[in-house]
């Protein structure tokens, strides 16, 4: 069962999301980090995008983690990007929600676990694009 917040977003589509994504399709990555819950992108040109779940509802927490070297990812071109389902976690409550989010480049694959932690009446998942903030470099 999806959560509340997911169906109210589900209800209110995604145009504004798959404009924001295809838009960064076919260019170059110039920055890539995955920071507070955000896989944030730096485009050439000057886009920024921001992949996030906005599917919060309450008594949830909501947060992405990867494997991969991103830094790996830098100067490839952005093919494309899709939501898979993954295996749930157990944890205190029973169990936790995980989709993958793949990322397709010129340099192959790399993926994000979105991670959705609830109390069992919550769930679901909803990564949107967004036109994202500046990036900081890495000190």
């Amino acid at each position: 069962m999806e959560g509340l917040g997911v169906l109210i977003n589900a209800l209110g589509g995604n145009e504004d999301s798959v404009k924001v994504f295809k838009e960064a399709l076919g260019k170059k990555i110039e920055k890539l980090c995955l920071k507070d819950n955000k896989l944030q992108f730096g485009m050439e040109g000057g886009q920024e995008l921001d992949l996030v779940d906005d599917g919060q509802s309450c008594c949830e927490q909501r947060y992405f983690t990867t494997d991969d070297d991103l830094d790996y990812f830098v100067g490839a071109t952005l093919m494309g990007g899709e939501v898979r389902d993954a295996p749930s976690i157990d944890d205190e409550y029973g169990e936790h929600n995980v989709n993958f989010l793949v990322i397709t480049t010129s340099k192959g694959c790399f993926t994000i676990e979105a991670h959705n932690e609830h109390n069992g009446y919550y769930g679901g998942f909803w990564i949107i694009a967004k036109k994202g903030g500046e990036i900081e470099d890495e000190e």
